[in-house]
């Protein structure tokens, strides 16, 4: 993981119009939580908060408060304003080197599975996984091989093993998995329809009109 300075001014005022006069001057307030520490409030620029969010990399961010101790810490959690899709509030975990944090990780898929070469079709059950790990430890993602993976097989939680990385999703939890491909059904045709012949014509037929006219004859 790699480690990004984050720069921030610190906040005294934790109110709505507080907030909303930092958000008016280009702004995003945050909180940064830790075990072993009070909660801190401050804000930063929202160009410098931006690639800390809208990226798939997970970084330790060395957060720099004016007049404050350097933090490490974690992104843990982000909110969004749901009309212009801005940030208007983050939460920054702190860690201690040394002590193990849980956070979520994605996860990624390699190779190319048997089954789905033979027709089946991949389900996947699990996007990310809960995990407990050193800030050091802390991956990108958590790749998962499907090369083998027939027709009918299943990853399951309790399948896997990451080198000093302790899952917490339940073990049960289906992760990945490749069924049988679905069958269309054929149409079916009523027995009653199928047994059903073409109306007869009643009327007279061709031997009946020729023997009337050889009798009127």
């Amino acid at each position: 993981m790699e480690n990004i300075i984050l720069e921030a001014n610190f906040r005294d005022k934790i109110n709505k119009a507080e907030r909303n006069k930092i958000r008016k001057e280009g702004r995003v307030p945050g909180i940064y939580y830790s075990k072993h520490e009070k909660p801190m409030a401050f804000n930063v620029d929202e160009k410098d908060i931006n690639p800390l969010v809208f990226t798939s990399a997970r970084n330790i961010i060395l957060l720099k408060v004016k007049g404050k101790e350097e933090q490490e810490c974690f992104l843990k959690n982000v909110q969004f304003d749901p009309v212009t899709d801005k940030i208007v509030h983050f939460d920054l975990l702190g860690l201690k080197r040394g002590e193990k944090f849980q956070l979520n990780i994605p996860v990624s898929f390699v190779g190319n599975s048997v089954g789905v070469k033979e027709g089946g079709v991949l389900q996947i059950g699990s996007h990310k996984l809960f995990v407990e790990c050193l800030p050091k430890d802390v991956p990108q993602s958590l790749e998962i091989d499907i090369e083998n993976l027939n027709i009918g097989d299943t990853i399951h939680i309790k399948d896997l093993n990451f080198e000093n990385i302790t899952i917490l999703t339940p073990a049960d939890s289906v992760v990945v998995s490749v069924t049988h491909p679905k069958v269309e059904a054929e149409p079916v045709v009523d027995e009653l329809e199928e047994g059903m012949a073409e109306p007869e014509v009643i009327g007279k037929t061709d031997e009946e009109t020729g023997e009337k006219e050889e009798n009127k004859e």
